[in-house]
């Protein structure tokens, strides 16, 4: 199973998808910094905000980095695409969604 980092998300956000993929059988670690993040070090995938991508792909430019939001716009999700992030992932969370989400970042 796959180390995720989930990188300045707001603390509800956080806690419905650490709870999705904990379930999915999961390690997670959450971190509020935005600067940096010792849980990079370790992690095999990042989840973060739009407004973190940055700094998130800077972390580790070997990691993918999923952009995530509970209101998902096309316009969101193409901006993020473009920038660098390997996929959306829009809340409400669903296991089947997070896993194919996971399943093709990890797989590139």
């Amino acid at each position: 199973m796959a180390n995720v980092l989930l990188l300045g998300l707001d603390c509800a956000l956080a806690e419905d998808l650490s709870r999705v993929l904990r379930h999915l059988g999961h390690t997670v670690t959450v971190s509020a910094r935005r600067e940096s993040s010792p849980g990079a070090a370790n992690a095999d995938l990042i989840f973060t905000d739009s407004n973190e991508l940055d700094t998130a792909l800077s972390l580790n430019p070997r990691l993918p980095v999923i952009v995530t939001s509970r209101l998902p716009e096309v316009t969101s999700w193409l901006n993020a695409l473009e920038a660098g992030a390997a996929d959306y992932c829009g809340a409400p969370f669903e296991a089947t969604q997070v896993r194919w989400v996971l399943d093709t970042a990890l797989a590139a």
